[in-house]
């Protein structure tokens, strides 16, 4: 389980917002409601948010920095993301300017390079994420959907940090990653960060998830992000506090050993 990120105590439970305040496009229509639901999650021992700067272009940022509005700035794990047209220097430095801006903060906790981009120049790229942290503009940063060759040649570039985590979709229903991201992450000691957790619902009906969550009185949405809570920290979305509240209770108990290498090889 991972209690620890960009050097700070976090839930074993994050918070994503793909699809809140829009898409690709933004989307105001609801926002109280979204909002809503982000409280509800850090008014119930929720501190990681993830966010990105495509997200409704721009305006999920606009919408978290609404839902933590008052709290302390410290107690929370932010993490937002660079899109791969960005990375260069100077597209990162101004992305980074433009995310700080929407989410009114000083710091991004996590700053991830939201998609591989075999064009970019990956010793600059790498180069400008380390000035960010010496800034004081991110504490630590890392990389999404990124296989195991994308992340050694990144990594062959970094002279000062080290590569905090990758966010990989992930779910009991999509374990391709267990064959050679997830090890080599391990052996690295780069977390992993799960999205789409829940498989866009599909974990609800997947036979073995629903057996098991009958047998220990707890809902298949609960017994899946469990499961992934053993070696990463799942982000699901909740643009509802009702659903919000479902996804809650995957938090404060474990799978039996029987139970997770059952779903392990389901």
């Amino acid at each position: 389980m991972i209690t620890e990120l960009s050097g700070k105590k976090v839930s074993p439970l994050g918070v994503g917002t793909w699809g809140i305040g829009g898409w690709i496009f933004p989307d105001k229509k609801n926002d109280a409601r979204e909002i809503a639901s982000l409280r509800f999650a850090l008014d119930n021992g929720i501190n990681v948010i993830d966010t990105a700067e495509i997200y409704g272009r721009g305006h999920a940022e606009e919408i978290v920095a609404e839902a933590i509005t008052g709290r302390d700035r410290e107690s929370l794990h932010i993490t937002s993301k660079v899109f791969p047209t960005h990375l260069n220097r100077n597209g990162i430095n101004k992305a980074v300017q433009n995310s700080l801006m929407r989410l009114k903060m000083k710091y991004i906790d996590l700053y991830l390079i939201h998609w591989p981009n075999p064009v970019a120049n990956m010793r600059e790229v790498m180069s400008t994420m380390e000035d960010l942290v010496d800034k004081g503009l991110i504490r630590t940063f890392g990389v999404s959907n990124f296989s195991v060759e994308d992340m050694s040649n990144a990594m062959s570039y970094l002279k000062k940090y080290k590569i905090e985590a990758n966010q990989i979709e992930y779910s009991i229903m999509k374990k391709d990653a267990d064959v050679d991201v997830v090890p080599f992450c391990v052996r690295n000691r780069i977390k992993i960060i799960a999205y789409t957790p829940l498989a866009k619902g599909e974990v609800a009906t997947f036979k073995p998830v629903v057996e098991i969550s009958k047998k220990i009185g707890k809902t298949p949405i609960q017994v899946a992000l469990n499961y992934l809570m053993k070696n990463s920290l799942p982000i699901p979305k909740a643009g509802r506090a009702e659903h919000m509240k479902e996804i809650l209770g995957s938090v404060g108990w474990e799978l039996s050993d029987n139970d997770y290498k059952a779903l392990r090889s389901a």
